[in-house]
């Protein structure tokens, strides 16, 4: 453990939590890479003219899956309905499995659009469902501290599964791999089951260590004050349907939050369609695509790892959530005049490679830190209503504007070089959101002394 503590600023309360946290989602992480490269492989055979429908297909089908999420939040305790969701993946992968194995030559088109949709809803839901229990389980400091470390787990389960594919998808298939997938993401569930409960309150902790039966009146006043509170945190969410989506347009916060992610969307599927042409034009062999991207995916995993491990806590330690925002749309910015320059596929990759690692490494555990100032509903119902249907809508704005330029006739040069003022614009949002994440933080923690100095005097 002191070997660890050398590595992430982690209290001892909370050591069992963060790993069980980097294990939850080394699952979630490794069943989606497992699948990701499949996905991808059926985005380019098809051809980037199909892509933009199919981009669409996947906007549409995220509506009616964000109202199904935010009717069963409503009903049922975090500890309930985190596991029901991703079993309810699992049963989707069986079905897909039979349909590979069933299918007919002339079937097989459409039950690939139907995984590629599947699976760009999947993981968006699977990922977001992992980081909304993060942001509820634990606080802003130790989000801070803490995200960047739990973000390895998910790191290395995505080296590993899309080592797995890469290596094995010529012995034994694609639908085989399906097996693998939920094998993992069973393991996610049960992660869920034995994740501790009382490490976010260190007063309360130790009490207990020292004395097992404590009783509330037993414990200090401050953590005490926090009993009441927590003791909710298993019950359903509440709200209505359509409650997430009302809060997103009522608070200027949540709304900053979704330019971000539209800006973020918007260039990376830029960035995917511009994978998809070149690799389309150079590789003839299915098989052969789908290991290059499953060995692009494990260059991205082990490059993030290593920043993960070394330097996201770090960098949100000391420069704070709004600058460490603004470095993955710096990067993009360069790497779009880079592609301006010379659009070639190796140049490229390695763009994908920084700009994927930059992402997962030091973006999106900063982004996760914006969620932990909001209200309970809020983090489930509005955070998915943003991660899943605000994702796709800007994907969905992405393919369509690569689509026009491309039937005006523009190259994958003035493309490039029309992207990068984008990613400007979503560095400038980037620091004007950590400010403001700040702002809501320190009010919070108003809020919560003038809460436990009430609580101190009944």
């Amino acid at each position: 453990m002191n070997l660890l503590r050398r590595i992430v600023d982690v209290r001892a309360v909370e050591t069992r939590a963060l790993l069980m946290a980097a294990f939850f989602n080394f699952l979630v992480l490794g069943s989606y890479y497992v699948l990701k490269p499949i996905r991808d492989d059926i985005g380019a055979g098809n051809g980037v003219e199909k892509l933009s429908w199919m981009f669409t297909g996947t906007m549409v089908t995220m509506i009616f899956a964000n109202a199904l999420f935010s009717g069963t939040v409503a009903r049922m305790s975090r500890r309930r309905f985190i596991p029901l969701g991703y079993r309810f993946f699992i049963l989707n992968l069986a079905v897909f499995y039979f349909l590979m194995r069933l299918r007919s030559p002339a079937q097989m088109f459409w039950v690939g659009v139907s995984f590629f949709v599947w699976v760009s809803v999947f993981n968006l839901f699977v990922v977001t469902l992992f980081w909304t229990f993060m942001t509820d389980v634990f606080n802003t400091d130790q989000g801070k501290r803490l995200f960047g470390f739990i973000s390895v787990g998910g790191t290395v389960g995505g080296v590993l599964g899309a080592t797995i594919t890469g290596s094995l998808v010529r012995a034994l298939g694609a639908g085989n791999l399906l097996i693998v997938s939920a094998l993992m993401l069973e393991g996610a569930a049960w992660c869920v089951k034995f994740f501790p409960a009382d490490f976010r309150h260190p007063e309360r902790s130790e009490a207990r260590s020292r004395d097992p039966g404590v009783l509330t009146s037993k414990i200090p006043p401050r953590a005490a004050a926090t009993v009441a509170r927590d003791s909710n945190a298993e019950r359903p969410i509440g709200g209505g349907i359509i409650s997430g989506i009302s809060h997103v347009f009522r608070s200027p916060y949540l709304l900053g939050i979704c330019g971000f992610m539209l800006l973020y969307a918007i260039t990376t599927t830029i960035v995917y369609f511009q994978q998809a042409d070149l690799t389309q034009h150079q590789f003839h062999d299915r098989a052969a695509r789908t290991a290059f991207f499953a060995h692009l995916d494990t260059s991205v995993n082990i490059l993030t790892a290593l920043v993960q491990i070394f330097l996201t806590g770090r960098l949100l330690k000391w420069v704070g959530v709004g600058p460490t925002l603004a470095f993955l749309p710096v990067l993009s910015a360069l790497g779009f005049v880079a592609m301006g320059i010379s659009p070639t596929l190796a140049l490229l990759a390695v763009i994908q490679v920084i700009r994927r690692s930059g992402n997962f490494a030091v973006t999106r555990p900063a982004r996760e830190v914006l969620f932990t100032v909001l209200r309970r509903e809020d983090k489930y119902k509005a955070k998915s209503f943003i991660d899943t249907f605000i994702y796709r809508t800007g994907d969905q704005l992405g393919a369509w504007t690569y689509a026009l330029l491309n039937w005006l006739g523009w190259s994958l040069k003035e493309i490039s070089i029309a992207a990068a003022p984008l990613a400007l614009i979503w560095g400038v949002l980037s620091v004007w959101l950590g400010q403001k994440q700040i702002a809501l933080a320190h009010a919070r923690e108003v809020a919560a002394a003038m809460q436990r100095e009430g609580a101190a005097t009944t």
